[in-house]
């Protein structure tokens, strides 16, 4: 067994080379305080090496001497870039983006080459696709949405829908091994920050030629999926296609459309009104099979953060599904478990979206946790299987603590990945499942996208499968990988805009519920969706004990209980936008 040496804070830093931080000047030098204070030292920058940068500037510096080397206390450095003032409006969040070395600009010869294959479509190109622009499709997306990668027919032939799901052929436009195909591969999918998205492929794609504009041709791959009333695919087809939608519509509209019967909104759309409420009656049958298989659906709400022109946030709320959501959800996950299953059974090489089984400890651990909060889950030697924490969200719905307990039962997972190898998708309980819906913002569709489009034009011959075997292995590792710095990038970005308008709300009361406890006490998850400490030294007047079995929090004299679950009014104590913390005190 190979044991990890830990990682000193100089240590990190010396193998970290380029780091982000504020500049502080003195007279003949100046430091870098690291945004990222698990990193520890500050970056000492002499006066020669400052690079023009002032006092306050958030600054990128790379290391050219290390702490350990010269066996000082800080190690030294040298100034790349200087982002601007901490206080301008942005730069708080490219602080972020240099920090996880997002590439967030493409090269001139990226930019001319994506202008370049952003032409019209043409009669060559729809040649040999399958013409189906006289079917009626919209594309549902939400209000801010660009990058339209998806589009949904549905029509009712006697006892079968015939469900189309459309998706932007962007394999069309970038070839293997082009420019656009490497950087493309380089970021791996696009990043949705607070304030900005930073797209996988350049604007004039992206919210271009693959975006599934309205009244526009486009060429897409469409999977065409024949579906009885009881929610069973019977017949399939994956084709190249020529589409022109109808309509882009959002979660909004076709949320009120369809759940709050909004009248005006139906009459806007009345020809496609129908179409809508047949959609929905699918999507509930495809919703209700999946359940019955153990699919787990974490239904809790996520973070909306509305800024102003300057960055600043104004509002935080509660981001909630809703019928329109569930709708394309169901829809594309249909799509995607039907081309998944068709590939496997070719037995030639391709990208899965892998999600193994949890580990038997971490669910040891749920379950206790859960007991504790007085819901039941049976666990045992065996691997335990979907329906269990489909039970433990069921017996959860609507008590104060079903969002928690879905993230406790989420954090107890694995992470899913991309893999060559088709082991299933234990959270959907799919024996089959890839992501083929999404392009335009992750590379493992685009890349599969490549494999269907050969396989279908009979160009799929031992060559290119021996080709496919010998890259997807190292394409499906780096996508995850670049999956997860995007999704810590997307948290560290949230977490400091939720303290920053936490900050302008010093004293106020919220009611929250408590999501985490630990000997230095109990985290409270708002309504809103922050988070914050109330510290044990903020408690009432007690000495309290850390029960770690039971996860829970208790007064040695009075014998008062914080534990999981538990609702609390608690006061903003303070908050501090740059180390990202919020921190309660108890509103009694």
């Amino acid at each position: 067994m190979v044991v990890k040496e830990r990682k000193l804070p100089e240590q990190q830093i010396a193998e970290k080379r380029k780091i982000v931080g504020t500049y502080e000047e003195s007279k003949n030098y100046g430091f870098v305080v690291p945004d990222n204070r698990r990193l520890g030292a500050d970056v000492f920058i002499p006066k020669e090496h400052a690079g023009g940068a002032r006092d306050g500037q958030k600054v990128v510096a790379e290391i050219i001497v290390s702490a350990r080397e010269e066996e000082r206390k800080s190690p030294e450095g040298k100034i790349l870039e200087i982002l601007g003032d901490a206080e301008e409006a942005g730069i708080d969040i490219l602080s972020v983006v240099r920090n996880y070395e997002l590439p967030d600009a493409f090269t001139e010869k990226e930019q001319n080459q994506a202008e370049r294959v952003a032409k019209p479509v043409s009669e060559a190109d729809r040649a040999g696709r399958m013409d189906l622009r006289e079917i009626r499709m919209v594309t549902i997306d939400g209000d801010d949405a660009k990058d339209l990668d998806d589009a949904v027919s549905l029509s009712v032939e006697g006892d079968l829908y015939e469900l189309g799901v459309h998706i932007a052929d962007v394999s069309n436009y970038v070839q293997e091994y082009s420019a656009l195909d490497r950087e493309a591969l380089k970021r791996g999918t696009s990043v949705y920050l607070a304030d900005r998205v930073i797209p996988m492929l350049p604007e004039a794609l992206s919210n271009g030629i693959c975006s599934l504009n309205a009244g526009e041709d486009r060429l897409a791959l469409s999977c065409l999926m024949q579906i009885d009333r009881k929610g069973e695919i019977v017949d399939y087809r994956i084709t190249e296609s020529v589409i022109r939608v109808d309509r882009r519509m959002t979660y909004q509209a076709v949320k009120r459309i369809l759940e709050d019967d909004d009248r005006t909104l139906q009459e806007e759309y009345r020809e496609f009104v129908p179409m809508l409420r047949e959609m929905g009656n699918l999507s509930a049958v495809l919703r209700k099979n999946r359940e019955k298989r153990g699919s787990i659906d974490f239904d809790f709400p996520e973070s909306k953060l509305i800024l102003d022109e300057t960055g600043y946030p104004v509002e935080i709320r509660a981001y909630e599904r809703n019928a329109a959501t569930k709708l394309i959800e169901e829809f594309m996950l249909a799509a995607n478990e039907t081309v998944a299953q068709h590939f496997y059974w070719l037995d030639i090489p391709f990208l899965y979206r892998t999600h193994e089984s949890p580990e038997q400890e971490k669910i040891r651990k749920l379950a206790v946790l859960m007991r504790n909060m007085g819901f039941g889950m049976k666990t045992g030697r065996e691997e335990i299987h979907p329906k269990e924490i489909q039970k433990l969200l069921w017996q959860a719905e609507g008590s104060d603590s079903e969002a928690l307990v879905s993230r406790l039962a989420l954090r107890s997972m694995r992470q899913a990945r991309y893999t060559p190898e088709c082991v299933g998708h234990f959270g959907l309980a799919s024996r089959y499942y890839c992501h083929f819906t999404s392009p335009i913002r992750r590379y493992p569709d685009l890349q599969i996208h490549r494999i269907i489009k050969q396989q279908l034009r009979g160009k799929l011959d031992e060559d290119r499968q021996a080709h496919y075997r010998d890259i997807l292995d190292s394409v499906a590792s780096w996508c995850s990988a670049m999956e997860r710095r995007a999704n810590e990038a997307e948290r560290e970005c949230e977490k400091m805009k939720k303290a920053e308008y936490m900050e302008g709300h010093i004293g106020e009361r919220f009611s929250g519920v408590i999501s985490g406890v630990n000997s230095f006490g109990v985290y409270v998850e708002l309504e809103n969706t922050v988070e914050g400490l109330v510290s044990v030294r903020d408690l009432p007047e007690d000495f309290y004990r850390y029960d770690e079995s039971a996860y829970r929090l208790i007064g040695e004299r009075t014998g008062r209980c914080f534990s999981l679950g538990q609702r609390l009014e608690v006061e903003v104590k303070k908050a501090n936008k740059a180390m990202k913390y919020v921190d309660f005190i108890l509103g009694e």
